[in-house]
């Protein structure tokens, strides 16, 4: 069900800032930047290998990214991974009762389909479940 890690997303307070480091220090191709409004962050994808750092920065104090901050501090904020058929997924996580921030998807950067699997069912780290386009 699971095909492998698609990104590790990161919050960050500023792009610019957080670029200087990944594009400008560690040398990694910025694939595009991208506003999300549903998510209300702007985001960075950085390929790295078969996988991607996203980087993610509220656009709004109502951002899931701000308020993570608020609680916690910058730092990374989810890991995800792709699947095939979310529906199937997330049909197959309620029926065993795992909590899901998401029961349906929603869509993500690069109009992937998403949802979240809460903390609390994976021993403390967002997970997120994405579908390509």
């Amino acid at each position: 069900m699971l095909t492998h890690v698609d990104h590790i997303g990161i919050a960050v307070t500023s792009l610019e800032e957080a670029l200087a480091f990944y594009r400008d220090s560690l040398g990694l191709a910025v694939h595009e930047i991208e506003e999300v409004p549903d998510q209300k962050v702007r985001v960075a994808m950085l390929p790295l290998g078969q996988t991607h750092i996203e980087l993610l920065e509220p656009t709004s104090p109502a951002s899931p990214i701000a308020k993570f901050m608020e609680k916690k501090a910058p730092g990374i904020h989810h890991i995800a991974v792709a699947v095939a058929d979310i529906e199937a997924v997330l049909a197959n996580l309620k029926a065993r009762g795992v909590r899901l921030i998401n029961e349906e998807p929603l869509t993500g950067a690069g109009g992937k389909r998403i949802a979240f699997v809460h903390p609390a069912a994976t021993g403390g780290i967002l997970l997120e479940l994405c579908q390509s386009a």
